[in-house]
């Protein structure tokens, strides 16, 4: 129906001399929808060293005994992937799909949340960031940066060979500790800092771009990353680089008391993955934001498990459905308060009431007609 009224509509402007064409783009709804696929989780949270969550088998089952249909795995975890391996073979990346695919499942993208972090490191950070590192380049901040970097380029094409499309990574930061400075900042600073840091991942979205991947940042705190105009200075300092996207997760953004939805509405084509996090705000008379170095527990703004907590996932699925979000909706468990096994066992049901199979019609299509454009000018009086 929707298609019938944009040739209807051409028509009408071509009998007024107006000769371009009316694309569905400007029209609230698209004519072509696709249904958001899911459920799907993400593993990094349930690797441990106890069965079922110590190899990738035994908790692909456990995933698939819980409803979900893909799983987002941890490129960092060796009982999960050898990525330097699937860069480079065809033929292990086909057999380890099909050891996902004999538990029921398929994979929907690779995470290298860790070695991304790791291309932007603050001196501030050195420390506590050596242990996403291998020991080799502990302490050489130099060599674990050209070991990131190697990394998620091998992770562009490791996902090229395993047949996906997205890749989900952190951005690292270089500004960060400058987020509510004292001094004040010097004039520049920012645009440097955005500078370099487009400098490092600029190589690294090239061999996204040979690879047909996109790279999706996740928009996150801590991260140069961290929010809508944070993402558009580093998306311009990169030359609006093609695989430079977002991964969509709505706690980060009730923590930092962004309105979560109108940032859909902005940024949605750039928004190429999904993370169904929950979150709430609970601000007090002793505490805030920035939450007073708590625990999680503690905090005025804390993670919970789907549900439980703000965030409006109704309007989110809503709105990604409309603007034609065609990725996966991944769990990501991370809660103060909930076990991880009962968050994931309501997590793929959560996320499945959610999904919209979305219409191939319109609604009012039985009451529509064809129409010739002698009939048009009648009906406009002339």
């Amino acid at each position: 129906m929707v298609k019938a009224n944009l040739l209807i509509l051409n028509k009408i402007m071509h009998i007024f001399g107006f000769h371009g064409i009316l694309h569905a783009a400007v029209l609230p709804i698209p004519v072509y929808m696709k249904t958001i696929k899911g459920p799907a989780i993400f593993l990094a949270q349930f690797m441990s060293d106890a069965a079922p969550f110590n190899e990738l088998e035994s908790i692909c089952r456990w995933a698939k005994q819980l409803g979900y249909k893909a799983v987002q795995i941890p490129t960092w975890e060796p009982r999960l992937i050898d990525l330097e391996k699937a860069a480079e073979s065809k033929t292990y990346c086909d057999e380890l799909k099909g050891r996902v695919a004999a538990c029921g499942l398929e994979i929907s993208e690779l995470s290298t949340h860790l070695q991304g972090q790791l291309v932007a490191v603050h001196p501030a950070y050195d420390l506590m960031f050596d242990a996403f590192a291998p020991r080799e380049v502990h302490g050489n901040p130099a060599a674990r940066t050209e070991w990131a970097i190697k990394t998620v380029k091998n992770a562009a094409k490791a996902s090229r060979n395993l047949g996906l499309q997205a890749h989900a990574s952190f951005s690292g930061a270089l500004l960060w500790h400058t987020l509510y400075p004292w001094p004040q900042r010097p004039k520049g600073l920012v645009e440097a800092g955005f500078r370099e840091l487009a400098r490092r991942w600029k190589p690294i979205l090239d061999v996204f771009e040979e690879n047909g991947v996109d790279i999706c940042y996740e928009i996150h705190p801590g991260e140069d990353l961290h929010d809508g105009v944070s993402f558009e200075r580093f998306w311009d300092a990169t030359g609006q680089h093609a695989r430079c996207n977002i991964l969509y997760d709505p706690s980060h953004f009730v923590l930092q008391q962004l309105d979560y939805l109108q940032f859909i509405d902005i940024y949605h084509e750039r928004i190429k993955m999904f993370h169904v996090k929950d979150a709430e705000f609970r601000p007090s008379g002793r505490s805030g934001v920035y939450g007073g170095y708590q625990d999680w527990s503690e905090r005025p703004g804390r993670f919970r498990s789907p549900g439980d907590g703000q965030v409006d996932f109704k309007s989110i699925f809503t709105k990604l459905s409309q603007y034609n979000f065609s990725g996966w909706a991944v769990l990501e468990w991370e809660c103060c308060i909930k076990s991880s096994d009962q968050g994931a066992a309501e997590g793929a049901p959560f996320i499945q009431r959610h999904i919209i199979e979305v219409t191939a019609r319109a609604f009012d299509d039985f009451a529509g007609g064809d129409a010739d454009p002698e009939f048009l000018k009648k009906l406009i009086g002339c």
